[in-house]
């Protein structure tokens, strides 16, 4: 058994994305550097599925199943296209698993924030959000992320777990509700939730390897 791979192809970045697993996503500068990080993510994105007690089975190779053209997204260093697949209305189970995939890669990325120092190592050139900014810009693009599938939600405060909790419980919602089919202008829900979990994803691993 292999692993169905979407492939988001830009000049100077691509993206491989796990079709099955939200948030199991990485990057290269041509398409053999993305596959090979997709490959080496597998043992760290694990816990994710673990957390959602979905079980979890990579099997013995990655196979690509769709090309994307990349666009100024993907240049700009995010996973911007949608896929053929990804325009499928879910199912209930589908829509079940996915969103239990997202809620998932939230509950990996406040295991890594209440873990990590407040002041994070900065890169070579003095760059990179400390801790709290990077939990703020997570939750800020949740925003957006939450409008592309037809919700208007306020941003809530870092500190405050019952609002964080309620606003994820939303996206949720929003998720499941693409059972309908994406909303006008939207996103359909498996991109939505591949987008969610990645960049969720994406921003603990950084926290873990610029802590300490």
């Amino acid at each position: 058994m292999v692993t169905p791979v979407y492939l988001e192809v830009g000049k100077r970045r691509v993206f491989a994305s796990a079709a099955d697993w939200p948030g199991w996503t990485r990057a290269g500068k041509d398409e053999k550097s993305a596959l090979d990080a997709l490959a080496a993510a597998a043992t760290r994105y694990a816990v994710v599925p673990k957390a959602a007690r979905i079980a979890f089975a990579p099997g013995d190779g990655l196979t690509v199943v769709e090309r994307l053209p990349g666009d100024a997204t993907t240049e700009f260093g995010a996973p911007g296209a949608i896929a053929k697949a990804e325009s499928k209305r879910l199912t209930k189970k589908e829509a079940g698993r996915l969103s239990a995939l997202v809620a998932a890669s939230w509950t990996v990325f406040d295991r890594v924030v209440e873990k990590a120092p407040s002041s994070l190592r900065k890169g070579p050139r003095g760059g990179g959000r400390d801790r709290d900014a990077i939990v703020e810009h997570v939750l800020g693009a949740e925003c957006a992320y939450a409008r592309k599938i037809g919700l208007r939600l306020k941003q809530p405060p870092v500190g405050d777990a019952a609002a964080v909790r309620d606003y994820r419980n939303a996206i949720v919602a929003g998720l499941r509700a693409g059972t309908k089919g994406a909303v006008p202008g939207g996103w359909p829900a498996r991109y939505a939730a591949r987008r969610i979990a990645w960049h969720a994803l994406d921003h603990a691993w950084e926290i873990e390897d610029r802590s300490g």
